[in-house]
């Protein structure tokens, strides 16, 4: 793990985002509250931000984290769900992983609940939108 004892503890946020698609029944199916598992997205965005604080525990060398705060949103259209994850927390060391994690997991959790209805579904486009705080200062994709 990198030592990061000597860095100044500042206020740092990610923004991480992903898609998963699928056909418009299993949207509408979504949408519509008609999945057998559950609500999809409240069981999805519950598992992201559950992701976010485990992250250490999933990702060799990740220092833990006092998370402040991840939020989850998530945006339905005609051919699948954009899922973006916002992490934050006042610390030595970013919170790009957490919320790259968090879009992650939301975004398996939503193939999990929903793979019957569509086996053809993809997960992709996982990327860091952002990160503001820290030594290195503030990016934007």
């Amino acid at each position: 793990m990198v030592d990061v004892g000597d860095k100044v503890v500042t206020q740092r946020q990610a923004v991480a985002q992903g898609r998963i698609t699928m056909t418009s029944d299993a949207v509408a199916a979504i949408a519509a509250g008609r999945v057998k598992k559950g609500d999809v997205l409240a069981v999805a965005r519950v598992a992201g931000i559950m992701a976010a604080k485990k992250t250490s525990d999933l990702i060799p060398l990740c220092h833990p984290l006092p998370l402040s705060k991840v939020e989850i949103e998530l945006d339905l259209d005609d051919s699948g769900v954009t899922a973006t994850a916002t992490a934050a927390t006042a610390g030595q060391t970013g919170v790009e992983m957490e919320a790259l994690t968090a879009v992650s997991v939301t975004l398996l959790t939503i193939y999990d609940m929903a793979k019957a209805l569509d086996k053809r579904m993809t997960v992709g486009d996982i990327r860091l939108l952002s990160k503001i705080g820290g030594k290195s200062g503030d990016w934007h994709a």
